[in-house]
């Protein structure tokens, strides 16, 4: 079966490819091309059309697609889409409002709180009640939907999110309201929270369903797209799309769900970075992915990524569960600016057009690609295999207003501005590790993303991690993730308030379990499932506390007994103590289904004779030049070394290998090196 993974970025759009199951890791292809905006779907046609050229495929053989892409992402961001209402219960208008009654930034007096995604004006209020219990103290009074539901329409709105208190417990208001609302008034795009994410905390839940209406015409219509293009073209290829928890579904279900999407590309990375990982034993990995806009960091930890449930997209909270990514404003086309004489690096991005100075495509404003293609860094031949190729005279016009301005020349200005990048993820990475309790000197860093390779290293030698990994496609690393995701499903079930016997704990993980095992046959054929994997877990608390902890369980929950030990175990790791002789609550169950799909083979490559390096370069590192070996990464075989300053230029992405550190080119084509 052939499989492409497609990767949605700022600048490129990247493509991995596997031309069938017996292929192995060091025989996948890769292709990438300039990000069509605003029409995204554009190049994902355009990139799938080049590789069945290229690689012959006939029309009718078996495809499958697995798409991570930010169209919902940026929707969100740049509040872009019509407008949509909310349906909630009489007395909670000010919901969204009021929203957590905390301020993010407490000490910063001119924080002001998060607009809502709709205002007040579009909220309405519906005649029902259901308690904490589940029960029914109010009736649906039905007139009253109908009348909600004619005046979101009479104001503008062309989507309703319905979030009724406790529909969590029992769902029976929300899906009868729905009901009435598809019946009489189907013009309306209308999703109940409780089949978008079923638990407490009814503001998280309330802005889930509304972020789902929000985005749902745009990706339906992006999707159907690329599916008639499919049809047409492919008619046996398959669309998947990848989740925020690392995993994949089907595009019918990414066309109801989109939010489930709003963190795809990030979280496909990490997927990636997760089996790379297991293909070289790694244990402790730190993600570093930079591409042309972001970069993203997150930690893998004994082959399983780190996943929250409270991530955020602009300024919402996400409740379910997602890859836990820390995300910074600084690529590869970050602009670098002066405020005063203080020199800033993004967040703001020159994009894939006009995109660098560099480019010679109309772009004036300097941003890192400029700055290291001064610093002896980059090749002037240029990216894309010498496809787009660099000018450093456009690059030295770009900084000789920031030279100017710092009283220095553009070449110095350049390595300044790679210096406040790096101090600028220094910022940010140190304190997302001491969150977690992990120490920098314990990571393996794995780099990836378009100019994850010059940045990296650096940001290693600073932070003090002495082992680093390269992937053999680096630059299209996130579409590999997509080739290599599985089917992931993740279920939850509110017990909150409910004391459980173990009978009740075995029932409650029952039902999440038909309800993933149900989900995963609606996804794909069950012979491209290899195995399904279940990941039991517990929110669990003492019951005097106000906040919970996630505890791994065993299979099928095990017993209560089992379980409270795990949180006192998991209570004591976290905190340094525990207390078993205290009152265990749980508050909610969860279930991660994975269907675990066909992964590339492992087959070593050949070694070969060491390569002389293709020329000699000046770089500019440490306030002084600096002479450097290039190689074309194509030409290494596995057990070649070298110590840097070192450059590897790959077709698609380039390496530097630092002052102190050795570089050597592992059994699969990674690029290993060590600070020694």
């Amino acid at each position: 079966m052939f499989r492409i993974g497609v990767d949605i970025g700022g600048t490129f759009t990247d493509f991995a490819i596997s031309r069938s199951e017996e292929e192995s890791y060091v025989e996948l292809g890769s292709h990438k091309l300039p990000t069509s905006r605003p029409d995204f779907a554009e190049t994902v046609i355009e990139g799938i059309c080049d590789i069945v050229e290229r690689c012959g495929i006939d029309a009718n053989v078996p495809v499958v697609i697995v798409h991570g892409t930010t169209i919902s992402t940026n929707a969100v961001i740049e509040r872009s889409q019509p407008p949509v209402a909310l349906l909630t219960t009489q007395g909670f208008r000010d919901l969204l409002g009021i929203a957590r009654l905390r301020l993010d930034k407490p000490v910063d007096l001119f924080n002001r709180r998060v607009t809502p995604i709709t205002p007040r004006e579009r909220v309405f209020e519906v005649r029902e009640r259901i308690l904490a219990d589940g029960s029914i103290d109010t009736p649906l009074d039905e007139v009253s939907v109908e009348a909600a539901l004619a005046s979101a329409r009479e104001k503008g709105a062309s989507a309703v999110a319905i979030c009724f208190l406790n529909a969590y417990r029992n769902q029976v208001h929300e899906a009868r309201a729905t009901a009435i609302a598809r019946a009489r008034f189907p013009e309306l795009l209308v999703m109940p929270s409780h089949e978008v994410w079923p638990q407490q905390s009814e503001y998280e839940r309330a802005v889930l369903a509304l972020l789902n209406v929000y985005v749902t015409r745009l990706m339906d219509s992006y999707l159907a797209r690329i599916d008639d293009f499919l049809a047409e073209r492919l008619p046996n290829a398959r669309l998947f799309v990848m989740k925020s928890n690392g995993g994949m579904m089907s595009a019918a279900e990414a066309r109801r769900l989109p939010v489930h999407t709003l963190l795809s590309g990030p979280a496909a990375g990490v997927t990636g970075a997760r089996v790379l990982g297991e293909f070289l034993d790694l244990d402790r990995i730190l993600t570093f992915d930079m591409g042309g806009t972001s970069t993203d960091v997150s930690l893998i930890e004994s082959g399983r990524a780190m996943i929250t449930a409270q991530a955020e997209v602009g300024e919402f909270p996400l409740l379910m569960p997602a890859t836990a990514v820390e995300a910074m404003g600084a690529g590869g086309g970050s602009v670098i600016w002066l405020d005063g004489r203080v020199m800033k690096v993004g967040p703001r991005s020159a994009g894939s057009y006009p995109g660098p100075a560099c480019y010679g495509q109309g772009g004036a404003e300097p941003t890192l690609t400029d700055a290291y293609l001064l610093c002896g860094l980059l090749s002037p031949k240029g990216l894309l295999g010498g496809r787009l190729a660099l000018d450093r005279s456009l690059a030295e016009q770009a900084f000789a207003p920031l030279a100017d301005g710092l009283g220095t020349d553009a070449t110095r200005a350049a390595e300044n501005a790679v210096a406040v990048a790096t101090s600028n993820m220094l910022a940010k990475i140190l304190p997302y590790l001491a969150r977690v309790g992990v120490e920098p000197s314990d990571c393996t860093l794995m780099i990836f993303g378009g100019a994850g390779g010059l940045h990296g290293p650096l940001l290693a030698d600073e932070i003090g991690i002495a082992r680093i990994v390269v992937p053999r496609i680096p630059s299209v690393f996130c579409a590999f993730g997509c080739l290599v995701s599985d089917l992931v499903h993740d279920a939850v079930k509110s017990v909150h308030g409910i004391m459980l016997s173990d009978r009740g704990l075995t029932r409650g993980f029952a039902e999440l379990v038909t309800h993933g095992d149900q989900w995963m046959a609606h996804q794909a054929d069950a012979k491209q499932v290899a195995g399904i994997e279940r990941l039991f877990s517990a929110d669990m608390r003492y019951a005097a506390q106000s906040f919970t902890i996630d505890v791994d369980l065993l299979p099928g929950g095990g017993t209560l007994a089992e379980a409270q030990a795990r949180f006192h175990a998991e209570h004591q790791r976290l905190f340094g103590h525990c207390d078993k002789t205290a009152a265990v609550a749980i508050d909610s169950l969860r279930l991660r289904s994975v269907g675990r799909q066909a992964k590339p083979k492992l087959r070593a490559l050949a070694e070969g004779p060491a390569p002389e390096p293709l020329e000699h370069r000046e770089v500019r590192l440490n306030g002084r030049w600096m002479d450097a070996r290039v190689f074309g990464q194509a030409k290494l075989s596995p057990g070649f070394t070298v110590e840097g300053p070192a450059i590897f230029e790959h077709a698609l992405a380039t390496l530097l290998v630092p002052p102190r550190f050795s570089a050597r080119v592992g059994a699969y084509g990674d690029i290993e090196m060590a600070r020694g």
